[in-house]
């Protein structure tokens, strides 16, 4: 499998200018520098890279969306990183943060951008605290401020540390925090590229997605696209996590089957478990089956399969947890980080939080099953921003697959209860 962001990511000193150049780190930058800004921007779509952050929109045609002119733009790296089982983006900006410095001048030279953010969840002190010294590095060494290397691009760099919440992931969310107020989603549209920070033009990106730029740069785009599937170019960082034996980051190629990722590279469930349902895109993706393991995983497949790759993420559950168990943990993470704003999501991650309850007291009925396939379906779809859709597809995808299972813990959860009674009474 090729690497390319991964490529001797833990060679000692990788996070200084002078080990960063010696592996030919800048280069793209000056290659860039020498072009017209609408021929990286052409590279880019011409390379099909697919948002790395969990939506998959293309790159090229995201920045394309920005307005032309001399108009206040800005760029956002969305280093929030919040979507539970993902942790790419961490390793990235710790070992390697001149890579992401290096995408956002290219991208900011490309969308004729001045002013750009990175914003970092508040729990990533030692990566901010790295990135911190890796842009003061590179203003030092005539990268970031007036007339960058003699182009007359000039840029403006802010590590902004977020206050730790999961909605501040959410784009508009991410830019409403930036500017000082409550995280809260905004309406769209308008969208970020039209109306966006400070109510001018915006591009996000995801860490990983700008950390590609200089590879894509150096590579030529219809090489880089080469790499990959059709509708899934180039590589992608996994974060897998839960019941394997070699949980963390790795990076494939996409299209590469799902079960020589959990069971080839992560070596599977440990001895005498089998797998019982996997995440195939973070905690907010539609579970899927062991029977779903030979799926490709690239962005396609997964979507026709019902599910999603969103951030690449991928959570393994083996036998050995109940699909009550799991369906609560994941139910309990989105009802406490609902920012409360819209009806759909407030109340409805809170109530199916206390159908779950309910099932566990025993009060339950099998008939609690189809109510709340039906409060998940009316859930999706109807919310300011994807929160409520996190919660209420995997939830959804639990109850479709282990209807059977939930129905005898529902009459299990009754017997007890009853005993419980008689026992007292």
């Amino acid at each position: 499998m090729p690497h390319l962001l991964f490529d001797r990511i833990d060679e000692p000193g990788l996070n200084t200018i002078p080990v960063y150049e010696r592996r030919g780190g800048y280069s793209a930058l000056r290659s860039a520098l020498a072009m017209p800004p609408e021929a990286i921007i052409e590279e880019i779509k011409q390379s099909a890279i697919r948002g790395r952050g969990g939506a998959g929109f293309q790159m090229g045609q995201k920045a394309s969306f920005l307005p032309k002119g001399e108009m206040a733009k800005y760029l956002v790296c969305n280093a929030d990183e919040s979507e539970p089982g993902t942790f790419k983006d961490r390793e990235l900006m710790q070992k390697c943060p001149h890579a992401l410095i290096e995408g956002i001048i290219i991208t900011t030279y490309a969308t004729g951008i001045h002013r750009a953010f990175i914003y970092i969840r508040g729990e990533y002190q030692l990566q901010a605290d790295i990135l911190d010294q890796a842009v003061a590095e590179a203003r030092a060494a005539g990268l970031l401020g007036e007339n960058i290397l003699g182009s007359g691009h000039s840029l403006e760099l802010v590590v902004h540390r977020g206050a730790g919440a999961y909605i501040c992931g959410e784009e508009t969310g991410l830019l409403d925090s930036l500017e000082g107020k409550r995280g809260n989603p905004r309406l769209k549209p308008p969208f970020p590229a039209i109306e966006g920070l400070y109510a001018g033009p915006t591009l996000v990106n995801n860490v990983e997605t700008l950390s590609t730029v200089p590879t894509i740069i150096n590579m030529g785009g219809a090489e880089y696209a080469k790499i990959g599937t059709q509708g899934s170019t180039g590589t992608k960082l996994i974060s897998v996590s839960g019941d394997v034996q070699r949980p963390g980051n790795y990076e494939i190629e996409l299209g590469t089957p799902s079960r020589e990722i959990i069971y080839g590279l992560c070596g599977g469930p440990r001895d005498g478990r089998s797998v019982k349902m996997w995440f195939p895109g973070g905690s907010s993706s539609p579970v899927l089956l062991e029977s779903d393991l030979d799926l490709a995983y690239d962005f396609d497949t997964l979507a026709k399969a019902g599910s999603m790759l969103g951030s690449g993420a991928i959570i393994v559950v083996d036998d050995s947890h109940s699909a009550l168990e799991v369906m609560q943990k994941v139910v309990k993470f989105y009802a406490h980080e609902s920012c409360g704003k819209c009806v759909p999501c407030r109340e409805g991650t809170n109530w199916t939080l206390k159908m779950i309850e309910r099932i566990e007291a025993g009060e339950a009925t099998p008939m609690d099953l189809d109510i709340l396939a039906s409060a998940q379906s009316q859930i999706i779809g109807h919310c300011l921003c994807v929160l409520g859709d996190a919660m209420a597809m995997p939830v959804g995808s639990i109850v479709e697959k282990f209807r059977d299972e939930l129905a005898e813990e529902i009459e299990a959860a009754r017997e007890r209860a009853n005993s419980l009674t008689y026992a007292t009474a």
